[in-house]
């Protein structure tokens, strides 16, 4: 029986108890402040005395994790789109090859669809909306097993401040506390309750009852972003011609601040590897063709969108970050060519210490 249903059925009792009972033989105990003598029938039967958007709330959060999945993943196979090309899609500001180019959709990119018409599909990926066709994107299942394939999981939290731990128990010590909305990588569910998250490189634990889950998908560039990274590699460029080494060591350090957010607790070789995926993009015609365009490309690497890769360039890159940066864009690689990379899993690649390239 659901929280109305006793509510009415409380109130129907209660009603028949005050027919049945003499006035001076009752005694109420009531919440302070609340008469139930002296509100009326009205208001006793009436559901909207009680708060049942608070008792929702409480519902969804306490939902089992296991639902949580289940829950982004249909949301996913009903409203997600991926791109299906080697390089790049274009998005239209109208269903209209001859239209205003307004983004780029990268491969392995995805949005979310808002409308489909005459093999057109409006979507919304990051800050681009507009038009794809459809001959070029997956739906359905399709769209949500590339998605499985290639984002990650992302854990969002429900509460105002929830403990990181080192093991999943209530009596473990603290890696550190998580405020409300902030957002760490799945791992996987643990028993009891608990799931395993990237803590930054550490593998963390955290009550599952306190998060939400949605998957982390790379997103489409805007037209005005791809302009603005055109011209600062311009300016990059005509600024190296008149022999400004600083740029060169610039570009260095902020690949050895990437390489300690991404791969600070791995091996060498591990380091080197995350280094070489940003010099194979690069040196890919699908991807940007400088270091920092890279790295800050929309919704590329979590550590650059967070803000963590920025505190540590302006702060101390460990001199072996710096070492692997060095040697990633000297042509060394410990993971051939290839352009991506995740914790290591399910997804089929190269595996090298916690991570996976592909």
């Amino acid at each position: 029986m659901n929280l109305r249903n006793r509510l009415l059925a409380a109130a129907a009792y209660f009603m028949t108890v005050l027919l049945l009972v003499p006035a001076g033989e009752i005694t109420v105990q009531a919440k302070e402040g609340y008469d139930f003598l002296s509100v009326g029938v009205a208001e006793v039967l009436d559901p909207g005395a009680y708060n049942f958007e608070e008792d929702e709330a409480e519902r969804k959060r306490k939902k089992n994790i296991d639902e949580k999945f289940e829950a982004e993943k249909e949301r996913m196979e009903k409203e997600l789109t991926m791109a299906n090309v080697q390089n790049a899609l274009n998005i239209r500001a109208e269903a209209d090859e001859d239209s205003e180019k307004v983004g780029l959709l990268y491969k392995d990119c995805g949005g979310t669809i808002l409308e489909r018409k005459d093999g057109w599909t409006k979507l919304r990926s990051g800050s681009v909306i507009g038009w794809a066709k459809d001959e070029y994107l997956l739906f359905g299942e399709d769209a949500k097993d590339m998605a499985e394939d290639v984002a990650n999981w992302i854990v969002t939290l429900d509460a105002e401040t929830v403990r990181v731990r080192m093991e999943p128990s209530e009596d473990a010590e603290l890696y550190g506390l998580m405020a409300y909305e902030d957002s760490v990588q799945f791992i996987d569910t643990v028993e009891d309750g608990w799931i395993s998250v990237d803590y930054d490189g550490e593998v963390g634990y955290i009550k599952s009852e306190y998060v939400n889950v949605k998957f982390h998908i790379d997103e489409a560039e805007s037209m005005e972003i791809i302009r603005a990274r055109e011209k600062e590699a311009e300016e990059r460029k005509r600024k190296e011609n008149r022999g400004a080494v600083a740029a060169d060591a610039d570009e260095t350090r902020l690949l050895g601040a990437l390489i300690y957010c991404e791969a600070g607790n791995q091996s060498y070789e591990g380091m080197v590897g995350v280094g070489a995926v940003v010099m194979n993009r690069v040196k890919s015609g699908a991807y940007p063709n400088t270091i920092h365009s890279v790295i800050y490309a929309s919704g590329q690497f979590t550590p650059a969108m967070t803000g963590k890769v920025a505190k540590v360039y302006e702060g101390q890159v460990p001199d072996v970050c710096m070492q692997a940066a060095q040697a990633a864009i000297n042509g060394e690689t410990t993971v051939g060519d290839a352009t991506h990379f995740r914790r290591a899993g399910k997804r089929e690649g190269y595996v090298l210490g916690a991570h996976v390239f592909w």
